[in-house]
């Protein structure tokens, strides 16, 4: 299995496979518009308009499991876009731990290295695909997106 066999829905309801990606960097985000870390949205923002022509995708998924998120994903979508200025896609909200982790969740914790079972602690865990699909890298919520720049631009040569 990799990424590109699992699907995804975005915010107005619209499912999509991700392999409509493959070949391109890929920026993998839980969010929530209510977390002390959500002006990470401006960072992630900034890296898709300085790098998405040359190939980044970023793509932002909901969770209301810290308690920090509205309760519709259109309505998390808009304070995302008002507020933080976001273009990339946002996804329906959905949980990134427990018995209904959404797919994309239960292989990216798995791939970046982790144990089945290893939670995501916290919103704004991070995780960048190679273009190629097999390296995933996990970065921790606090670290911000900056970090991800060098690994970025080498996947983008």
């Amino acid at each position: 299995m990799s990424i590109y066999d699992l699907n995804a829905t975005t915010a107005d309801g619209a499912t999509y496979s991700l392999e409509k990606y493959q070949g391109h960097p890929i920026v993998i985000v839980n969010t929530a518009t209510k977390c002390g870390l959500a002006p990470q949205f401006e960072i992630l923002e900034k890296l898709y308009q300085q790098y998405g022509p040359q190939g980044l995708v970023v793509l932002g998924f909901p969770s209301n499991q810290f308690k920090q998120e509205v309760d519709d994903s259109q309505k998390a979508e808009e304070q995302c876009r008002l507020t933080y200025g976001v273009t990339f896609p946002m996804h329906e909200i959905n949980d990134v731990n427990g018995p209904n982790t959404q797919p994309v969740f239960k292989y990216l914790k798995e791939a970046a290295g982790g144990t089945l079972g290893e939670a995501i602690k916290w919103n704004f865990t991070k995780f960048l695909i190679s273009p190629d699909g097999k390296t995933v890298t996990r970065f921790a919520p606090q670290t911000s997106p900056l970090k991800m720049t060098e690994k970025i631009e080498e996947y983008l040569k």
